[in-house]
């Protein structure tokens, strides 16, 4: 159903966006009063929100520009230029600039004030990297590839595209660390809308925070954020269309429009998306096995994954107001998505399934509203108001044992062997989980005095969750269990820009409050006769959070940052009810996990000299948790492939660590970054408080934590490639991580191997600038990549996409 709802959407966006307008171009040089070219110079039309930039010979082209009269503007570091009243009612304009250098002393000013709004999220004294996506939405690359390769941060999947995902910032992972799409937690969206089935093509940009939050991404999180902002759409009605084709029976496809009419700020916007992949790998390193039939294990076993295909399908659909008196934004929308993933083992790699697999769908209403300046000056409200209803399907009931190379095993006589408790995963289920999610999140804010903001932020969130096994029959009826969450979580900000705006303050203060209600169908021998009970269990807790953030800019290219956090993270739903689909045990005892975040950072540049541009960032971090929430990790040998766990409470934990990346660009052409992230996550419970005796790891570093990263990446760009007016961009990456342990005992079997990965990749722009193509190839040398568990990920693979812009005008 949901695959014709999205052909449903393209047509109509089609047809939505098929008014037919006149345009034309503007184009021009623009040169100082030396007659030199101005390079990189913005040209930009605001009213319409056009823009370009001039080349290395100062030329420049604004194409697709409606007929009209606008003011068109150059802006340049050390350059000014008058803006120019022009008259579009042709399909060509020529317009030059004759612009005057600018002295020091303003220049200087110009530096401090005009940041970009990229530059000013960076140094706004939180420990922060905004990743663009314009260039990737243009190749096969998958949101969580993108996130992958940036500093500090490390994305651990379970396998390949569809499998469970976790994030790890500095050392902090799971559930501590935060993920938003435009500020609403990405689990209300359910499994089958989420990193992996939104493509960069449908971002606008990545936020990510490492450690302290700022006030509208206040929340229980103690690790950081990341926040993705979805494409808002330009200020020109468009519709674009992408598809991709790869390895393993890989195919993508997105749709994303927008129309809004200009004369009373209707809008309407539009996206989708469809994902497939047999994920049929090779799989040969070290945690592939296959066990003969007299229980002689053969590692390194070479053989290729068979029980692990996904789709994902999904639509949004958006209709209001944007840009009014009344409202910069009023927007409802409605999210539909729908997912299939084939499981194809636990936790680890140690059993490989067939026939275990999760469906799962999730219908979300969403309700924004934004306005600046709300009845007087400096006054603005936000709020984001969302509804999720997500099913959440799971079926095992297949009782053989399956080997790597997808046979069943037999025994010395040849006969089939079946599983222990007569599915993949222990006894046989048809289960369900039925939830209905609301998350409201509110921001008041008010600027009393230039420089100084007050702001309260408030966040609700509430579950009710349904639980039923339709194998498990009682009494004729089928076993449901009833689960509730609820929590509210307040901040209250104070910002000053002082010292001459140089220093950038933020000081707040949390308060957090969870309820948490479980009730479970046991049951009951009485008088001989079975009888179901209800045990309830029901829990609640608050606290209260607080910290600061500084930047201090030394000069426009110098900027200090610290920021400090008491931080309060609670247990969500899924790790105190559990969650089969995702081999989650229920651990109703889950304690808060409370911790003091510290990080001080550099930021230095952008400097530039001839056509040459460097910058460099470094960031020192600190983390101190008490109970500690994570996967439970193996603390035995012959226990060392456990399917299934639940979360606990590790004690106590610490991090230090630190991180770095440089980046150098040549005359726009040339790019080329580095970073790493070097920590330590040591468990520092040293007693035990019941016996007095010394824990056995203490002082250990923590498995699973994956705690050095090197990441780099190389653009070239070549202009009027094979065509005149084309571009040619050229790309090599390259991702390395070092050793580290998948269990607390030390086992030459259970150390997953340092790995590097390596990926080149190219892409063609058209001159009519409506095409784009792609070739990516990834892991070239097929090397030997892992991530959560030892599970490892696809080895060498190819992909192609097109990029077309249908309509634009």
């Amino acid at each position: 159903m949901i695959r014709y709802i999205f052909y449903t959407l393209l047509l109509v966006l089609g047809l939505g966006l098929s008014v037919r307008a006149q345009y034309g171009s503007i184009s021009g040089k623009a040169t100082n009063e030396r007659n030199e070219p101005v390079v990189g110079g913005v040209v930009t039309i605001k009213s319409i929100n056009k823009h370009t930039i001039t080349d290395e010979a100062g030329n420049y082209t604004l194409k697709q520009v409606p007929f009209g009269q606008y003011f068109v503007e150059l802006s340049a570091m050390d350059v000014a230029a008058k803006p120019q009243l022009i008259k579009l009612d042709k399909t060509t304009l020529s317009l030059d600039f004759k612009a005057k250098s600018k002295d020091s002393r303003k220049l200087k000013e110009v530096g401090v004030a005009a940041k970009s709004a990229k530059k000013k999220m960076e140094t706004s004294g939180f420990a922060v990297n905004v990743i663009a996506t314009k260039d990737a939405a243009s190749r096969n690359l998958q949101t969580n590839e993108l996130l992958d390769r940036t500093v500090g941060v490390r994305v651990l999947q379970s396998g390949g595209l569809g499998s469970e995902v976790r994030y790890n910032l500095n050392g902090m992972s799971g559930r501590s660390i935060g993920i938003f799409i435009d500020g609403i937690e990405l689990s209300t969206y359910g499994t089958s809308f989420n990193l992996n089935s939104i493509p960069p093509a449908l971002i606008e940009r990545i936020e990510v925070y490492k450690g302290v939050l700022p006030a509208h991404l206040s929340g229980d999180l103690l690790g950081g954020a990341i926040n993705i902002i979805l494409n808002k759409g330009a200020a020109t009605n468009h519709l674009s269309l992408s598809s991709s084709y790869g390895s393993f029976n890989t195919s993508q496809s997105t749709l994303n429009g927008m129309y809004r009419n200009a004369k009373n700020g209707f809008t309407l916007k539009g996206s989708g998306f469809h994902t497939f992949t047999n994920n049929d790998y090779e799989v040969w390193g070290k945690f592939s096995k296959y066990i003969e039939p007299n229980g002689v294990v053969n590692r390194n076993f070479r053989a290729k994954r068979f029980w692990d295909d996904y789709r994902a399908v999904g639509a949004r659909l958006e209709a209001g107001f944007t840009g009014v008196k009344w409202a910069d934004a009023l927007l409802l929308a409605y999210n539909i998505s729908d997912d299939y993933k084939q499981i194809q083992h636990g936790q680890t790699m140690g059993t490989p399934y067939m026939g275990r697999f999760r469906e799962t769908n999730a219908h979300v209403l969403n309700l924004q509203y934004s306005k600046r300046h709300l009845f007087t000056r400096g006054l603005d409200l936000s709020f984001n108001g969302v509804y999720s209803d997500r099913n959440t399907y799971l079926q095992d009931t297949v009782s053989y044992a399956y080997n790597w190379d997808g046979q069943v095993r037999r025994d010395l006589n040849g006969k089939l062997l079946k599983t222990k408790d007569g599915a993949q995963q222990g006894a046989p289920t048809m289960s369900t989980i039925d939830r209905q999610i609301g998350n409201m999140r509110t921001n008041l804010s008010y600027e009393p005095l230039r420089g100084h903001k007050i702001s309260v932020n408030h966040v609700y969130y509430t579950v009710k969750r349904e639980d039923t096994d339709l194998l498990k029959l009682v009494q004729q009826n089928a076993v449901k269990a009833n689960n509730e969450l609820s929590k509210h979580v307040f901040a209250f900000n104070y910002e000053a820009l002082s010292l001459k705006k140089r220093l950038i303050s933020n000081a707040f203060l949390k308060y957090y409050q969870q309820n948490t209600g479980k009730n479970t169908p046991i049951v009951s021998n009485v008088n001989g006769q079975s009888v179901l009970q209800m045990q309830h269990q029901q829990n609640k807790a608050t606290t209260w959070g607080y910290g600061l953030a500084l930047s201090y800019a030394l000069s426009p290219r110098i900027m200090l940052m610290s920021s400090a956090e008491r931080a309060v993270r609670m247990p969500d739903g899924n790790e105190i009810f559990g969650d089969p689909a995702e081999n989650i045990l229920a651990n109703a005892g889950l304690k808060p996990e409370i911790s003091d975040n510290l990080n001080i950072g550099v930021k230095l540049g952008n400097f530039d000299w001839d056509q040459h541009r460097i910058s460099l960032s470094t960031n020192l971090f600190w983390r101190n948790t008490k109970d500690k929430i994570l996967r439970r990790v193996n603390q035995l040998l012959n226990d060392s492939e456990t399917e299934v766990a639940p979360y606990v409470n590790l004690g106590l934990a610490q991090s230090l660590g630190f991180e770095g990346e440089l980046s150098y660009s040549y005359r726009k052409n040339l790019q080329v970054m580095l970073n790493f992230s070097k920590f330590n996550s040591l468990f520092k419970e040293r007693y035990d408080p019941i016996t007095g005796q010394q824990y056995t790891y203490y002082n250990q570093q923590i498995p699973n934590e994956p705690y050095f990263t090197v990441n780099g990446n190389i653009q070239y760009g070549i202009q009027n490639a094979l065509q005149k007016g084309s571009t040619l961009n050229l790309f090599y990456t390259l991702g390395y991580v070092g050793q580290f342990k998948t269990i607390w005992p030390e086992s030459e079997w259970f150390i997953t191997p340092s790995q590097l990965a390596q990926n080149l990749g190219l892409s063609y722009v058209f001159p009519n600038r409506r095409l784009t193509t792609s070739f990516d190839l990834k892991n070239i040398f097929n090397a030997e990549i892992y991530d959560n568990y030892g599970v490892q990920k696809p080895g060498r693979a190819m992909y192609f996409k097109l990029n077309y812009t249908i309509n634009k005008f």
